[in-house]
C-alpha cells in the first residue's frame, strides 16, 4: 500500500502513524486492561506489529524514550526493519533535556515533549521549559515538537515558538497539573466538547498537527472516529493510532484501509 506522506521538518511521515501506548501497557481504560496489554506485547509481538505496520504502508512509529523501547527498536532495525521513530520524552524522568538527548542519540528522527509534561509546565506557569526543550531539539538536528492534552499550551507554543509539529490530543482525560506522568485509573474523562475545542486550535496552528487519541482510547468505533477526523484534518497533518492486536490481529490493515477510504 502507498499511504500519502507529509513533511515534518526534514522528515517524510505517512499521514497515518503507529503509536506505542499499547506496547507499553498504557490502555487509558483500566488497570486490568493495562496488564492485558503488557502480557500480550512481548518484544517479539511488538516487532511483529511494527512489521505489519510497515507492510501496510506506515513509515513512522511514535513511542516513548525509555530503555524498553530503545532496546526493541535496536533489535527491530538490526533485523532489517525500517520504520522511523519519533520519540516522546518519558514523563517519569524529570530531566527532560537529557531524555531528549538520549532519544536523538538512539536514532530518533523527531522528538517531542510528552503531553503530561507540557500540561504540567503550563499549569505551573513555567513556559521557559518549552523554550529549553526546543533549543535542545534544534541543537540535535531532530524534528521538534510538543504534545499536549489541552489547547492553551498549544496556542502559546503556536504564538511563541517555531516548532515542526504539535501532537494535539482530542481529549483531556485527567489533570496533569500536579504530576506529569500518567497514573492508571478507570475514571478518565472523554468529553466530546474537548475534541471540538481542540479542533478549533488545530485549525489555527502553523506547524503540522498530529491528531492523537482520536479513538478515545478505544471508546469510539474507528469509522465514527475517522469521519470526525476527516472534517478537521488539514493537508499537512498526521493521524496517530495505537493498535492492540490481542483484540484483532488484522487491526492495522483494516485501519489503513479505513483511513484511505474516509480520510
Amino acid at each position: 500500500m502507498a499511504l500519502s506522506k507529509v513533511r515534518i521538518g526534514s522528515v517524510e511521515v505517512t499521514r497515518l502513524a503507529i503509536g506505542g501506548n499499547p506496547f507499553s501497557g498504557f490502555s487509558h481504560q483500566s488497570p486490568a486492561r493495562d496488564r492485558q496489554m503488557r502480557r500480550y506485547y512481548t518484544v517479539e509481538r511488538i516487532k511483529a506489529a511494527l512489521r505489519r505496520a510497515e507492510a501496510a504502508g506506515i513509515n513512522t512509529f511514535f513511542g516513548r524514550t525509555d530503555n524498553h523501547v530503545i532496546r526493541l527498536l535496536e533489535e527491530y532495525w538490526d533485523q532489517g526493519g525500517r520504520i522511523q521513530w519519533f520519540a516522546q520524552t518519558a514523563a517519569e524522568q524529570p530531566d527532560y533535556l537529557r531524555n531528549i538527548s538520549t532519544a536523538a542519540g538512539a536514532g530518533a528522527k523527531g522528538v517531542y515533549l510528552h503531553g503530561g509534561q507540557t500540561d504540567n509546565f503550563w499549569a505551573a506557569g513555567q513556559t521557559e521549559h518549552y523554550v529549553k526543550a526546543i533549543e535542545r531539539m534544534r541543537s540535535l538536528g531532530v524534528a521538534a515538537g510538543f504534545a499536549g492534552h489541552r489547547w492553551e499550551p498549544h496556542e502559546w507554543i503556536r504564538d511563541h515558538l517555531d516548532c515542526d509539529f504539535q501532537l494535539c490530543c482530542y481529549y483531556d482525560p485527567t489533570s496533569r497539573a500536579d504530576r506529569p506522568d500518567h497514573v492508571t485509573t478507570d475514571r478518565e474523562k472523554y468529553d466530546p466538547a474537548h475534541r471540538d475545542r481542540m479542533a478549533q486550535t488545530i485549525r489555527t496552528l502553523k506547524s503540522a498537527a498530529v491528531h492523537y487519541k482520536v479513538l478515545a482510547a478505544g471508546r469510539t468505533p474507528a469509522p465514527e472516529a475517522f469521519q470526525y477526523v476527516a472534517k478537521v484534518i488539514r493537508p499537512q497533518d498526521v493521524v496517530l493510532v495505537g493498535f492492540f492486536l490481542g483484540d484483532n490481529e488484522d487491526q492495522i490493515e483494516e485501519s489503513v484501509s479505513l483511513f484511505e477510504r474516509i480520510i
